[in-house]
């Protein structure tokens, strides 16, 4: 995907990019490429490649949530997809973007500050550590291919404001619903839509998932990693 087919495409879904924001996705791109040849970000590298991938793939959670004038927070952001993407191109939200790995962390804060997003709190620390520590604040939580679903509704959720919503981006999800009710009735969420579709060009599948709490969540989530991973709810 080219810069000409990127402009076209994200107004297709509503989103109209003006020229600083176009600017500063080029700069965020040209950091990625440069730092990426130090330490590993990313294998998806070519500019066509990051700007539908990447750039695009995270612009696609305004298709199932309005994040216009709100709080984020994206789960295991690696190198800023989606949260320094929504970051730059909705600088009305508040973004924070957990992330363990510290050189991702560095790499994150390197855009950060090249590109003055006053609008992005970067934390580095353990998904499941920031969340029993900081509940109930954000009105939407968002992950992208970061673990499997019942994972990530743990780790996210405590987080999420009553009423507030949690975003999954996936690829394919089949598997990953199984016995998966249990999760909702735990974690007291609904599940509010699903949308399956193709990335432009390639035509590979996308599925996002919106679930909206409804109450607070039990203090007991979530459990301990090594739980998280080994036992079910």
């Amino acid at each position: 995907m080219n810069k000409e087919e990127f402009i076209k495409e994200t107004k297709k879904i509503g989103i109209e990019l003006n020229n600083q924001i176009l600017k500063d996705l080029e700069a965020y791109y040209n950091i990625l490429k440069e730092e990426n040849t130090k330490y590993n970000l990313t294998r998806i590298i070519s500019q066509e490649d990051v700007y539908l991938k990447h750039f695009y793939d995270s612009l696609t959670i305004t298709k199932i949530v309005d994040i216009n004038n709100q709080s984020i927070c994206d789960l295991g952001s690696g190198a800023g997809f989606p949260g320094l993407v929504l970051a730059i191109c909705f600088p009305n939200t508040k973004m924070t973007l957990i992330e363990s790995n510290g050189k991702k962390c560095y790499f994150l804060n390197t855009v950060k500050e090249k590109l003055n997003l006053n609008n992005v709190n970067i934390i580095n620390t353990r998904v499941e550590e920031y969340a029993r520590k900081n509940r109930e604040i954000f009105d939407i939580v968002t992950a992208r291919a970061v673990a499997p679903l019942k994972h990530l509704l743990e780790y996210g959720v405590p987080l999420v404001k009553i009423e507030g919503s949690f975003i999954a981006m996936k690829a394919n999800i089949e598997g990953e619903i199984e016995n998966i009710d249990n999760y909702y009735a735990k974690l007291d969420i609904k599940e509010i839509k699903k949308m399956v579709f193709n990335l432009p060009k390639e035509n590979s599948l996308r599925t996002l998932l919106k679930y909206q709490k409804l109450k607070v969540t039990n203090q007991k989530y979530p459990r301990r990693y090594s739980d998280i991973i080994k036992k079910e709810i």
